[in-house]
């Protein structure tokens, strides 16, 4: 039976970039922002969240390029990784279907749905009538798909017949600056239900790692 997953997807922040003498993202993004004055002799302790206050809240977030974060992303479906790869200023390594078998079968779904209700009628080649859930549709997809690859069609080719909710795995690197934008369409109340609320998990994480860059998202 395939694996049904509700509000599985999860974030792992791999790194966040620092300077090579130690600085902080805040403290390397000022150094880099100081360059355009040349008042890096205002450099303080302290000064550089002053500083990059200062960068977002006059809109001047080309500064916040100079750092970048790396995150992974788990169990999610490939509908979210569609959308997530949109983002075009940014680099990206994702579980590939061609060589990754499959055969686990998970699958994720709405979480206000229930995937055992049996909603659709289905007419099958004989002309017999049949009603089928979520769940046993779903089942049959893993079936036929376990079906080819037994019978020797490699993943690539098996791939076909899979649905846009199985789970995937994806790890991306972008600029604070692009971050900045993904948060922005990506938590919104318009949002797809399943990046909406990974992203908005995500955004949480981050105002507490790197504060004042993402804190009046």
């Amino acid at each position: 039976m395939a694996h049904i997953l509700k509000n599985a997807g999860t974030h792992r922040i791999l790194a966040i970039l620092v300077g090579l003498d130690g600085e902080s993202p805040l403290e390397l993004i000022e150094l880099c922002g100081r360059t355009a004055y040349q008042s890096r002799d205002k450099i303080t302790q302290g000064s550089a969240e002053k500083f990059v206050q200062m960068l977002r809240d006059n809109k001047h977030e080309s500064v916040l390029e100079h750092s970048c974060m790396t995150v992974e992303f788990n169990n999610v479906s490939r509908g979210f990784t569609h959308e997530l790869v949109r983002h075009r200023l940014a680099s990206y390594t994702q579980e590939s279907t061609r060589y990754v078998d499959e055969s686990t079968f998970y699958v994720v779904v709405p979480p206000d749905k229930d995937p055992n209700e049996k909603l659709v009628d289905l007419e099958l080649p004989n002309g017999t009538q049949i009603k089928l859930s979520f769940q046993e549709w779903i089942d049959l997809n893993e079936q036929m798909y376990r079906g080819l690859r037994k019978a020797g069609w490699i993943p690539q080719d098996a791939r076909q017949i899979l649905p846009i909710g199985i789970k995937s795995q994806i790890v991306v690197t972008a600029n604070f600056r692009e971050w900045r934008h993904i948060f922005k369409l990506r938590t919104a109340p318009n949002a797809h239900w399943e990046i909406r609320q990974v992203m908005k998990n995500l955004l949480e994480d981050v105002k507490r790692k790197v504060p004042i860059i993402f804190d009046d998202l």
